[in-house]
């Protein structure tokens, strides 16, 4: 059986990713919401796709319920799509990071995770249906040097992804964590190396593989995927 979805909540919304994932899932029929800490950056996006705009900072307990009651109402019922797509990158040798730095950039990459599925899965769990799918990166399985702050958020979240794959999905709700294996796409930034095509994954490409995702049938679903760019060599 292949889960019917009509509502989509994006939490961490931005060009590139989010942006293909909202522009997809409404051509896809589905009434779409998208939440950030600044929504102003997103009103363009807002007009293309229909989507409901709410800012949200997704590290904080009260926020985040603020978040759900808004697109209840503006989605004409709770999401039974989430997609948590925040995260927070700190750079530096261990010995010169601010250690309060690195809790906020954990709050977000992490604790903001769990704080979104609770809020979801709370509203999902009654009718035993919905899907919550976070995004994970290279550093959710294996950590670079001077980057430890977004390896250990991406680890955590990787393994709430797996801890909630198998509490929920018995209950009718379809987690999975996707390993985004690579750099993205973003022609703002000056897109790719013109000696290295091909070396960055398209979001729109992405973002079709989140849609398999959730046409997956219940007796087969994913609870991780990961993807890279068919050039990649580490």
């Amino acid at each position: 059986m292949v889960p019917v979805y009509e509502r989509a909540l994006i939490v961490g919304g931005g060009p590139g990713l989010s942006a293909s994932l909202a522009q997809l899932l409404a051509r896809e029929g589905l009434r779409v919401g998208i939440a950030a800490r600044d929504v102003a950056k997103l009103e363009p996006l807002a007009r293309e796709t229909g989507a409901a705009l709410h800012p949200c900072d997704a590290a904080d307990p009260q926020s985040v319920e603020s978040l759900f009651a808004a697109m209840t109402g503006a989605l004409g019922g709770a999401p039974d799509v989430v997609v948590y797509n925040a995260s927070a990158r700190l750079r530096g040798p261990v010995t010169e990071l601010d250690p309060r730095a690195v809790a906020d950039a954990l709050a977000v990459t992490a604790f903001g995770g769990f704080l979104v599925a609770q809020a979801a899965a709370r509203r999902m769990l009654p009718a035993r249906h919905g899907a919550i799918l976070f995004t994970g990166a290279s550093a959710s399985v294996k950590g670079f040097a001077g980057s430890s702050p977004f390896a250990m958020g991406k680890f955590a979240l990787r393994g709430l992804a797996e801890s909630l794959a198998r509490e929920l999905q018995p209950q009718g709700i379809h987690v999975a964590h996707a390993i985004i294996d690579g750099a993205i796409r973003n022609p703002a930034r000056g897109g790719e190396p013109v000696e290295a095509p091909d070396s960055h994954l398209d979001p729109e490409a992405i973002a079709g593989a989140y849609l398999a995702l959730l046409r997956q049938d219940r007796s087969a679903w994913s609870s991780e995927i990961a993807l890279r760019p068919w050039t990649e060599r580490f």
